[in-house]
């Protein structure tokens, strides 16, 4: 298992690994706020929610990750404001992000549609601690000092939505960073960059049975490569990471239970392996207090099963604008 997080380790911090750095959600819908500050002030009340993922249960040193997001529109109904708070723990590795969001909402046509434009600023503390590894060569130059970064960024979105659809797109960091640069003793460079992350989403709510049976498709598409020729080191041009997709179809049962299904993939396959990454079940409560519980769980679909239990993810939520028998107008998104 040592060695298991020390690979978990140098895939995070070797700019030859090139994979998304994020942290990834099972329930994006629940989590928007931390990848696009468009979405802040959407659900016209104030909106609480807490999440914590633990990815690859079983595994030493596998990814963990908190989060909690708050958001409220103003007196001015077009604007919206939102504080997200991110600790991400990857073996030796912690990424701590705060971020201040500000969206301003245009109503867009009469059936009461509203295209958010986002902005957000805020600052990540990434360290690392080495001697938590267990290392071949104790002497390794590389892992003799600890890093202790503080990373101030910003980033932009837009998020479009009605009461029976969204779309958004955004890039939450939008300055990339130098984490690690080294020169080897045979002259060779390793490289570790903090890269911009482009986020896509979009989904539907579809009536079966009024709003008593409600039925929700979604995807949420991630990517790392665009627009990486343009950048002007060539040692980061050529950035393999595939790009992801998740794509969720779930029920919303009377406005108060939803149940649903998900599949996680990559579009490009840079090998021969399979892209398959896990296959997820999850379920979430309105209580009539306001307070909202769910669950999700993440078969893992990759060669890390069977060492890798699976992921899961416990998210709470509280909206304060709660009717006692239906959720918020119905608000879907």
């Amino acid at each position: 298992m040592r060695k298991l997080s020390t690979i978990l380790a140098l895939l995070f911090l070797v700019g030859q690994a090139f994979g998304q750095q994020d942290p990834m959600y099972t329930k994006y819908m629940f989590n928007s706020l931390t990848f696009n500050p468009a979405y802040a002030g959407s659900k016209d009340h104030m909106s609480i929610g807490l999440l914590h993922r633990t990815q690859w249960w079983g595994i030493q040193g596998a990814p963990t990750t908190q989060t909690l997001t708050i958001h409220t529109p103003l007196k001015n109904e077009r604007v919206g404001v939102g504080l997200s708070l991110v600790n991400d723990k990857i073996g030796p590795t912690n990424t701590f992000g705060a971020n201040l969001s500000y969206a301003y909402r245009i109503p867009v046509g009469s059936n009461g549609a509203k295209l958010a434009i986002g902005l957000q600023a805020g600052v990540e503390n990434y360290r690392a601690d080495w001697n938590k590894l267990d290392l071949d060569d104790g002497s390794d130059p590389v892992f003799e000092v600890n890093p202790n970064k503080w990373l101030p960024n910003f980033g932009a979105g837009i998020y479009y939505y009605s009461k029976m659809f969204y779309a958004g797109f955004a890039s939450p960091h939008l300055v990339e960073y130098d984490l690690r640069e080294e020169t080897g003793q045979f002259g060779e460079n390793t490289w570790a960059r903090q890269y911009r992350h482009y986020f896509f989403s979009m989904g539907g709510a579809i009536p079966i049975s009024g709003e008593d049976l409600v039925f929700k498709p979604s995807m949420l598409l991630k990517n790392v490569s665009l627009l990486s020729g343009l950048r002007k080191d060539p040692q980061f041009q050529n950035v393999s990471s595939p790009t992801e997709i998740d794509v969720d179809m779930s029920v919303l049962f009377y406005q108060t239970f939803w149940l649903g299904v998900s599949y996680r993939t990559s579009i490009e396959n840079f090998d021969d392996t399979s892209s398959d990454d896990s296959i997820d079940v999850w379920a979430s409560y309105f209580l009539k207090n306001g307070f909202r519980i769910g669950a999700a769980y993440d078969y893992t679909l990759t060669e890390l099963q069977p060492e890798a239990k699976g992921s899961f993810e416990l998210f709470l939520g509280y909206e304060f604008d709660y009717e006692t028998k239906k959720t918020v107008t119905p608000r879907y998104f």
